[in-house]
């Protein structure tokens, strides 16, 4: 069973969104997505100062068994990205929800159709 902390947001495409303070948040991708993906190898990010619209590619992660788009959960301008995973892509693998965050994005739009965990945990559970 994958790990689905109850502090975060989620997406059908497995991303997770933490809220921090002052409009801003943090994104990366869910423990079942690494999972599923096998070990990590590369991940491809945007620049800072880039504005994504929900649902848009954002980036890419590939991993000995595939390639796979990264989708923005909300409205969001990206604020900074995680150069650590450019260096060692596995962090995703080990720390998904931490050392693995992808980009930390200024939130242009609301949450309201993202997942809570129980509803991911459904969807994966079903998986």
């Amino acid at each position: 069973m994958s790990n689905i902390p109850t502090t975060l947001k989620y997406t059908t495409d497995h991303e997770w969104l933490r809220h921090e303070s002052d409009g801003q948040g943090v994104i990366g991708i869910t423990d079942h997505a690494q999972d599923s993906l096998g070990d990590i190898t590369f991940v491809e990010l945007p620049e800072p100062g880039a504005s994504f619209a929900a649902g848009e590619a954002f980036g890419v992660v590939e991993s000995v068994k595939a390639a796979s788009d990264l989708y923005m959960p909300v409205d969001a301008e990206i604020l900074e990205v995680n150069e650590q995973l450019l260096e060692t892509p596995e962090a995703v693998n080990t720390d998904a929800y931490g050392e693995g965050w992808m980009v930390k994005v200024r939130l242009d739009g609301d949450d309201k159709d993202l997942l809570s965990p129980e509803a991911y945990g459904e969807i994966v559970g079903s998986e």
